[in-house]
């Protein structure tokens, strides 16, 4: 059983946006780390973003920062991230991830490097 399932990708048109959701299977995304990443055809998994597991501080990509928002709602138990603005470098495979546990890090290499459960992703494509 895949521990995390992501939805919401599409196929939209340039400066448009998408909301792409993240659940878990099983289990509660409190005080977990939860975090993005994309993977484009031909190129290597990036960063995304990162949501904190308690103080839900965000970080960013500096290819997304101003344009994309990652929240959770712990009452869905649901991890949102919200594109705007998107653009031809965007459209890959968005893949979440999750901390097996609590985590305690303030950093962004912190908050990435401890998210170990993954979904199966969500494709999101622009059109030219």
């Amino acid at each position: 059983q895949v521990p995390l399932v992501e939805s919401g990708g599409g196929f939209v048109q340039p400066g448009s946006s998408l909301r792409l959701s993240c659940a878990p299977s099983g289990f509660t995304l409190d005080y977990l780390a939860i975090g993005w990443f994309r993977q484009a055809p031909g190129k290597e998994r990036e960063r995304v973003s990162c949501i904190s597991a308690f103080d839900d501080t965000t970080y960013y990509a500096d290819s997304v920062k101003g344009r994309f928002i990652l929240s959770r709602d712990n009452a869905k138990n649901t991890v949102y991230l919200q594109m705007s603005g998107l653009k031809s470098d965007d459209p890959a495979v968005y893949y979440c991830a999750a901390s097996k546990g609590p985590t305690t890090s303030t950093t962004a290499d912190g908050c990435f490097n401890y998210l170990e459960l993954w979904g199966q992703g969500t494709l999101v494509t622009i059109s030219s």
